[in-house]
């Protein structure tokens, strides 16, 4: 299968990096601009300056969409996950939606096989999956793919009026919040945020700079076009704290938001607060989740307990931690680039079965709810 990139800047040079790795420069004339003259077969005047920097952004794509060795994916009956690269603090993504959609399939109880390719979907878009060679992206369509397909529903349990503050709830979480977040993730914070992104290769401190900022320019776009980008930085912040402090007050010390008992919208209030949890360190957000609602940053922690056994932070708060959890927390495993993964079965590089309970890790201590209650948060606020 072949491929090709290719760059133009506004008025002059054009990149472009094919399958075989080789660069071609080329010149793209303006409608009032000859072509330049060549002699010898080189360029009379060439910027070099301009052609290295297009060198590095034709590299830099061609790092993003991760071309490995080719390989025919047999979705057949199995969940393909297509997502963005672990980034490097240990948090499963820096997208909230890759992370709510993995999230939602652990919930489920649903094997899938994650792929790390940086394809995105027929429509643009990250996470997608493929399911016996259909294609779907978009985490509601998906979810309700997989309702239709798979028989799963992780919101049975819930009335019509729970169904409808669930759908609200998360609406505005992805429509509203999400953006607040974005900005302080890349654009405030987007210093911290290019030590986590994943890149490699020769140039990868220069390629992360470029994909950051690239990045930044994105989502600042994108956020005028939404509304809210054109909002001062302190006006932008008090939605998101009115965002936090609704959800904060909706989850109030129930152990999800809907309930006792675990439902879809975790799953993307979970990837959301978990970008501000785990992957803004010092900023507003971060504040407020582990301060004045804290019980948030419970809720993070007992859904990442539950569901997320192998993720592990050397800097976890213990705050949040009961004596036993803590000493069972030292012993998680790092998270796995490519691996097939179940709730209650995983397997290791060969391909043998480790026996993995639902609520338990690998050292046989408990992850259920209980480890991280209430009562725990109430002594400690009477400390005060």
């Amino acid at each position: 299968m072949l491929w090709g990139v290719g760059l133009a800047a506004p008025r002059s040079c054009v990149a472009d990096l094919s399958r075989n790795r080789s660069l071609s420069l080329g010149w793209c004339a303006g409608p009032e601009e000859p072509p330049p003259a060549f002699y010898g077969g080189e360029i009379k005047t060439l910027y070099l300056t301009g052609g290295a920097l297009l060198a590095a952004a034709a590299y830099l794509l061609h790092e993003l969409l991760a071309i490995r060795k080719e390989e025919e994916l047999d979705s057949k009956d199995a969940i393909i996950l297509h997502q963005f690269s672990r980034p490097r603090n240990g948090v499963p993504s820096l997208s909230p939606f890759c992370l709510k959609m993995e999230t939602y399939l652990r919930m489920a109880d649903l094997p899938y096989q994650n792929y790390f390719d940086g394809k995105l979907s027929p429509q643009g878009k990250m996470p997608w999956i493929e399911y016996n060679h259909k294609k779907v992206s978009g985490t509601e369509f998906i979810i309700d793919f997989l309702e239709e397909k798979l028989g799963v529903n992780l919101n049975k349990h819930l009335g019509p009026h729970e169904r409808a503050v669930s759908r609200a709830v998360t609406k505005m979480v992805e429509e509203h919040l999400y953006w607040t977040l974005a900005y302080c993730q890349w654009v405030e914070n987007l210093h911290e945020t290019q030590k986590m992104v994943s890149l490699f290769g020769p140039f990868s401190d220069l390629l992360k700079w470029i994909f950051c900022h690239l990045t930044k320019g994105i989502v600042k776009r994108e956020m005028y076009g939404h509304g809210i980008g054109r909002f001062s930085e302190e006006e932008m912040y008090t939605l998101m704290e009115k965002d936090m402090r609704t959800l904060a007050g909706l989850l109030g010390d129930k152990k999800y938001i809907m309930g006792s008992t675990v439902s879809t919208v975790d799953a993307t209030v979970f990837g959301h607060l978990a970008q501000a949890m785990w992957t803004l360190p010092g900023t507003r957000p971060e504040r407020l989740i582990k301060g004045e609602l804290i019980n948030l940053a419970m809720y993070c922690e007992r859904i990442r307990r539950k569901f997320w056994p192998e993720w592990h932070h050397d800097d976890d708060n213990t705050l949040y931690e009961s004596e036993e959890s803590s000493e069972a927390s030292k012993t998680y495993s790092p998270l796995q680039d490519f691996s097939f993964y179940s709730r209650t079965e995983t397997f290791d590089e060969e391909g043998n079965s480790i026996s993995q309970t639902p609520d338990t890790d690998y050292t046989g201590h408990s992850l259920f709810d209980s480890d991280v209650d209430m009562d725990e948060y109430r002594d400690h606020e009477q400390c005060k």
